[in-house]
């Protein structure tokens, strides 16, 4: 996973044309969140692209949509395009489907998965203008893509939970599963540039070693505490330099911002 592919992570479903949308989830249909990433390397922060997560719902099923872009002058450098998008369940909050299209530089990589009532995913994979490659990871009912990881997780209730405490995540992409884990913070006040200052909840996360990130640091992120508990902030190491997330704009939420306290 690139760049993009980060935000994306922290950043992402839900009854039909005659029914509606189930009332304990902290999300609903037309929320928007947009965000600026930036770039740290040498002592260098450079706001270098943005991404925009909508949340749509239809017959029973959630819809969600990340896009992700360099800012023009850096396209000169190293463009990037990004789609991600994955579908799940209102009643069960597991995914049926997940696509992403990545274009970073000359690297090119789609993959789609499909995830059947077994457990099990049919991931396939597309590198360049190769063939497609088909294979089946061998998952099980707590296997889900990171968008629907992003919005299961804001189903918890975090209250009364201890500062440290360990929630393993698994999510497939690609040809893999990877198990990982989040471990909350406690409460923190934190100021976004351009937005406010928010009373939030800090977690952890326990990043796959790989080719952007070295498993060494972990990922962290910022959350309103609040209802809707939007993911507000993120900051995590990469093999060289430093990327952050910051959100810049949202509208469609459930819930009043109440955790903005100016």
């Amino acid at each position: 996973m690139k760049r993009f592919a980060t935000l994306a992570f922290l950043l992402a479903v839900f009854s039909g044309a005659f029914a509606q949308e189930n009332n304990n989830y902290p999300f609903q249909n037309g929320e928007k969140m947009n965000f600026v990433l930036n770039y740290t390397w040498g002592g260098v922060i450079t706001d270098v692209g943005d991404a925009t997560c909508t949340l749509s719902y239809n017959n029973g099923s959630y819809n969600v949509l990340v896009t992700g872009k360099t800012f023009r002058f850096f396209d000169m450098f190293f463009k990037v395009r990004e789609r991600f998008e994955a579908n799940f369940n209102e009643k069960t909050l597991r995914p049926s489907r997940f696509y992403r299209s990545a274009a970073e530089g000359k690297y090119r990589m789609k993959n789609t998965l499909v995830f059947l009532p077994s457990g099990n995913i049919n991931s396939r994979t597309q590198k360049y203008d190769r063939e497609p490659f088909d294979t089946l990871l061998r998952g099980t009912a707590n296997t889900m893509d990171f968008l629907t990881l992003l919005f299961k997780s804001r189903t918890m209730n975090f209250d009364n939970a201890p500062v440290g405490k360990k929630y393993p995540l698994e999510f497939a992409i690609d040809k893999e599963i990877y198990n990982i884990y989040f471990i909350y913070q406690g409460k923190e006040t934190k100021k976004i540039q351009g937005l406010g200052t928010f009373n939030t909840m800090k977690f952890s996360v326990k990043v796959v070693a790989g080719n952007v990130f070295d498993g060494k640091e972990d990922m962290n992120i910022w959350v309103t505490d609040d209802k809707n508990k939007l993911p507000i902030f993120f900051e995590s190491p990469v093999l060289v330099g430093r990327v952050q997330g910051r959100l810049v704009g949202y509208s469609g939420t459930k819930y009043p911002v109440t955790s903005k306290v100016k």
